[in-house]
C-alpha cells in the first residue's frame, strides 16, 4: 500500500540536542570508508549485494539468512473517533449565563446595579436629628436606615454570588482531543471523564454513568460492577455533591470542591477523597497540552490558590489502590503452578513482526519509558498511548534483522537512517540511474524478508550504507521509511533525555536532519497508519494493577522516562 509522497515545506528550527546550527553534508551519507573485508561466517548463507551500486554506498558482503515470508501490515490500523462538542467556541463567546434553580426554572443573572439608598443617609455620622424629631424617633429611623442598608448589602452580595455562579457553572465548549459523552433523551453533553485513558491506579472510571471513583469508592464500584454488570450509584458524600461525576466539570463546582477540601472540620475520609480528585485532575491538566484544556483546566493551573494541595494522607492503607480480585475474570488466566495472572504476558510472535496490537500491549507492560528495559523509539504519552508511526519503525527495523546479540546495535542504526529525511529516497534515486530495471519495493499481502546478520565482533562496522542495502535488498517501499520517521526522530530525542552511550554520533545525526528537514520538509505519513494506539479495556486494567505494583514498591516509570504530553506531536 502506497501513500502521498507530498511533504510539508516547513523546516525546523532546532535539533532534539538544542543546537540549531549543522554542519555541511558533503554527499547523502557522511559514513565514508574504505571497502570493509568480506565477512565469514560458518552455518551461514552468504549472500553478495549486486555490484556497480553507486559509489558512496561502498558495496561490501553482508550476512543474510534465507528468506521468511511475513504477513504484511494491516491496511488500516484501528482509529478512535471520539465525540465532539457540536457547539463551536463561537457561541460561547456571546453567551448570557444563568443560573439554574430548582424544577428546571431559570434566573436572570442582574445586569444594573442597584443604587438606591432607600431613602437613607450616605453616612450615619452625618444623621442629625430633625426638627421637631424627639430622640426616640431619631433612634428608630438610624436603625430602620440600618437596616435597609443591610438588605442593600445582602442583595449586592447576592446578585454578585449569582453572577459568579451564572458566569462560572458552566463548562464551555469541551476541546475536541477530549471526547464528550453523550446520553439520555435530552443528549446531555459532557466531558468524557475517562481522560483518555490517562487515570491513575487509585481510580475506577464507570463508563456507563461518565463517574470517576478513588479510593475505597473505587473498589466498591469495581466490585459491583464486576458482581452484577451494573454500574454502582455514587457515594451519598458531600464530596460527590461538589464533584457529581467526580471531577468538577465546571470552575464553579471546582472552587466549591476546594473550599470543601480547605475545611479542616470536614471528616478525614472525605478530605482524602476530596484530595485525590484535585490532584487527580491537576495531574492530567499539567500533562497534556494546553490547547485541550476547557474552562476548569484553564482555572486549576491559572490560580495559585491551586497550587500547592496538602496531602492529608498518612500510608499507603488511606491509598486504596484497585485490587486485582476486582478485574474481570476474561482477562485472567491460571499458570501452571495455580497463580491467577493477567494475560497480558505473551511476547509478540517473531514470525508477526507487523502485528502492531500485540507489541503496543507487550511494551505497555514491560517496555514503558522509564522502565530498565525500555525498548527505544516508541513514542509514549501521558494517557500511555503508543503513535502507531514509532510502533511501525520498530515493526521493520526487527522485521530486517536476525536475533542476535548485535541486534540492538544494528537497530539503533537503522533507526538513525530513518531520522534523515531523504536519505532513503536518495539511494533509490541513485539505484535507478545504475540499473536498467527500476527499484520496485514490494507491498504484500505478504512480505519476502531476508534477515541481516552481523557477527558480533562486526557489529560495529555497520553503518549507514549498510543500512540502505538491507532496504534496497528486501525491497522496502520508500513510503514505508518515510513513514517511520517518527520512530528515529523519537529514538534520537529519548537518546538525549537518557543517554545509553555518547552523545556525538547523535548530535551528528540530529544535526544533518535538521539540514534535511530544509530540503525535504517533514516526510509523510501514511494515513491508514498514522495517530494514537488507543488503550483497550484490558490495556487499562493490566496497566492499572502494573502501576499499581510499580507504586506499591517506591517505582515510578513515569518520574525517569521520556513521556510526551497529551495532544502532542511527537514528531
Amino acid at each position: 500500500m502506497a501513500s502521498s509522497a507530498g511533504q510539508k515545506v516547513g523546516p525546523a528550527s532546532r535539533g532534539l540536542a538544542g543546537s540549531s546550527h549543522a554542519p555541511t553534508v558533503p554527499g547523502p551519507s557522511k559514513n565514508h570508508r574504505g571497502r570493509k573485508p568480506p565477512i565469514l561466517i560458518d552455518n551461514l548463507e552468504l549472500v553478495d549485494f549486486p555490484a556497480d551500486i553507486p559509489a558512496w554506498a561502498e558495496p561490501a558482503q553482508l550476512l543474510f539468512l534465507k528468506e521468511v515470508i511475513f504477513p504484511a501490515p494491516p491496511s488500516q490500523l484501528p482509529v478512535v473517533k471520539l465525540t465532539t462538542d457540536p457547539r463551536t467556541p463561537a457561541q460561547y463567546d456571546g453567551l448570557t449565563a444563568t443560573a439554574a434553580t430548582g424544577k428546571g426554572k431559570q434566573r436572570a443573572v442582574p445586569a444594573i446595579e442597584d443604587d438606591s439608598n432607600y431613602g437613607q443617609s450616605q453616612s450615619e455620622e452625618e444623621e442629625e436629628a430633625e426638627e421637631g424629631e424627639s430622640a426616640a424617633q431619631r433612634f428608630q429611623r438610624v436603625q430602620r436606615n440600618k437596616k435597609l442598608a443591610k438588605k442593600k448589602a445582602n442583595r449586592a452580595k447576592a446578585a454578585a454570588a449569582i453572577a459568579h455562579r451564572a458566569q462560572n457553572d458552566f463548562s464551555g465548549h469541551i476541546p475536541d482531543g477530549l471526547g464528550v459523552k453523550v446520553w439520555g433523551p435530552l443528549d446531555v453533553k459532557r466531558l468524557n471523564s475517562c481522560f483518555r485513558g490517562a487515570l491513575g491506579p487509585c481510580c475506577y472510571y464507570s463508563s456507563l454513568t461518565n463517574t470517576v471513583f478513588v479510593g475505597a469508592d473505587a473498589n466498591r464500584a469495581a466490585a459491583f460492577k464486576f458482581s452484577s454488570g451494573q454500574s454502582a450509584k455514587v457515594p451519598g458524600t458531600k464530596v460527590y455533591q461538589f464533584a457529581r461525576w467526580g471531577f468538577p466539570g465546571t470552575p464553579y463546582k471546582l472552587e466549591r470542591l476546594y473550599k470543601y477540601y480547605a475545611n479542616p472540620h470536614i471528616p478525614q475520609r472525605n478530605h482524602i477523597v476530596a484530595y485525590m480528585l484535585l490532584s487527580e485532575l491537576k495531574d492530567f491538566t499539567q500533562h497534556c497540552d494546553v490547547a485541550l484544556h476547557d474552562r476548569t483546566m484553564t482555572l486549576l493551573c491559572s490560580d495559585p490558590v491551586y497550587r500547592d494541595l496538602v496531602n492529608p494522607m498518612q500510608g499507603l492503607e488511606d491509598l486504596s489502590y484497585v485490587e486485582k480480585r476486582h478485574i474481570p475474570l476474561r482477562f485472567l488466566r491460571v499458570k501452571d503452578d495455580g497463580v491467577t495472572a493477567l494475560r497480558v504476558t505473551r511476547t509478540p510472535d517473531p514470525n508477526v513482526p507487523f502485528d502492531l496490537d500485540q507489541i503496543a500491549q507487550y511494551a505497555l507492560i514491560f517496555g514503558r519509558p522509564g522502565m530498565e528495559n525500555t525498548w527505544q523509539g516508541i513514542a509514549v504519552d501521558f494517557a500511555y498511548r503508543m503513535h502507531w508511526r514509532t510502533l511501525f519503525g520498530f515493526a521493520l527495523c526487527r522485521a530486517l534483522c536476525a536475533n542476535s546479540a548485535g541486534k540492538t546495535t544494528l537497530v539503533r542504526r537503522m533507526a538513525l537512517v530513518m531520522a534523515r529525511p531523504g536519505l532513503y529516497r536518495e539511494a533509490i534515486d541513485a539505484f535507478n540511474k545504475v540499473y536498467d530495471e527500476p527499484f520496485a519495493a514490494q507491498y504484500g499481502p505478504q512480505l519476502t524478508i531476508t534477515q541481516v546478520h552481523v557477527p558480533d565482533d562486526k557489529v560495529r562496522n555497520f553503518l549507514d550504507d549498510d543500512v540502505i542495502r538491507v532496504l534496497l535488498y528486501n525491497h522496502i517501499p520508500v513510503e514505508w521509511v518515510d513513514h517511520a520517521y517518527t520512530y528515529g526522530v523519537v529514538y534520537l530525542e529519548q537518546q538525549f533525555h537518557h543517554p545509553t552511550m555518547s552523545l556525538d554520533i547523535f548530535r551528528e545525526v540530529d544535526n544533518e536532519r535538521l539540514e534535511r528537514l530544509q530540503l525535504y520538509g517533514t516526510p509523510a505519513a501514511i494515513p491508514q497508519w498514522d495517530g494514537w494506539c488507543e488503550l483497550t479495556e484490558e490495556d487499562h486494567y493490566c496497566l492499572m494493577f502494573k502501576r499499581a505494583e510499580e507504586s506499591a514498591a517506591g517505582f515510578f516509570p513515569k518520574a525517569d522516562g521520556l513521556y510526551y504530553y497529551i495532544g502532542m506531536d511527537p514528531n
